[in-house]
């Protein structure tokens, strides 16, 4: 039996939007609920949020639903990291929040958000063991003061490591089935097939569920990716080093002001600053000439529609 990769676009959303058990038991294991606050009941709600103003930017996310409490879960499965995820992550959050209300509503009507983000790559260098982000907004003296609303939490997938969390088993194998099942897999963990929802996530993995042509895109899908992660890391690499070049022309020019040491110190932050920049419009020029359309170029490089234009 072969399975394809629950991480990839067709099946991610097979999975966990078109299942209302699984999805519910995946929010469940995931999400900071507090006891009593489980989900039990979903509907699911569409993917595109647009906006009221033809001029503001539409918002689309793999999975959106709500639940029986009125709370809105969006859920999202993200291959590459760019610093602006997070920004557009909010900016979902935010207007799912905000588009709750017509006109004259009572502010009190209005429920949580949840934004559950899996993200396969690392962007919190510095958090070596921690995996599992959560934020909400908290006084910055007194945390266990909140204002409710907002709750972004954020996954780094390469950093879970499968260990025995007794009250978190159901969280340990969402994770594991994640990260393990792949198009290398050929016998599936006896744990997933011992539980209900795991094994109908399996189940519907099998190669044999979907059509040719489907399966035609979920290749693309990886071939996509595999360019998206080539380019980033030329366009890097290349940046970087522009900017370096840059920085210590500058530095230097500044350091007959204010002193060679600090000149070249805040001459380099500013030439890293720009080298990222142009590294970022190399790789959507790159993949411009590749074909690559237009609105996963903005997501993959956080510019925007005018700038990839121009290029």
């Amino acid at each position: 039996m072969r399975y394809l990769d629950p991480k990839a676009d067709l099946t991610f959303k097979r999975v966990f939007g078109e299942h209302p058990d699984l999805v519910m038991s995946f929010l469940n294991a995931l999400l900071p609920l507090s006891p009593g606050q489980e989900v039990t009941e979903i509907e699911y709600l569409p993917v595109e949020l647009v906006p009221d103003n033809p001029l503001r930017k539409n918002s689309i996310v793999d999975v959106r639903c709500r639940d029986n409490q009125g709370r809105i879960f969006l859920v999202e499965m993200q291959m590459i990291w760019s610093s602006e995820f997070k920004q557009r992550v909010l900016f979902n959050a935010s207007k799912a929040y905000v588009r709750q209300l017509d006109t004259g509503e009572n502010y009190e009507l209005l429920q949580p958000v949840y934004s559950l983000n899996l993200v396969n790559d690392i962007f919190e260098l510095d958090l070596d063991d921690e995996f599992y982000h959560y934020y909400r907004l908290v006084h910055t003296e007194h945390t266990e003061k909140v204002i409710e609303g907002l709750h972004l939490v954020f996954v780094e997938l390469p950093k879970f490591t499968p260990q025995n969390y007794s009250d978190k088993k159901m969280q340990v194998l969402w994770l594991r089935y994640l990260t393990e099942i792949n198009e290398r897999t050929r016998e599936v963990p006896k744990e997933f097939l011992a539980n209900p929802e795991l094994k109908k996530a399996v189940k519907a993995l099998e190669e044999s569920a979907f059509t040719d042509a489907q399966l035609a895109g979920y290749e693309k899908f990886w071939d996509i990716i595999s360019v998206e992660k080539t380019l980033f890391s030329s366009a890097e690499r290349r940046g970087m080093r522009r900017g370096l070049e840059e920085g210590m022309k500058k530095g230097l020019e500044e350091g007959k002001k204010e002193g060679i040491k600090e000149g070249k110190k805040e001459g380099i932050k500013e030439g890293i600053k720009e080298g990222i920049k142009e590294g970022k419009k190399e790789v959507a020029r790159s993949l411009k000439m590749a074909g690559i359309p237009t609105a996963i170029i903005m997501e993959s490089t956080g510019l925007s529609e005018v700038e990839i234009e121009d290029l």
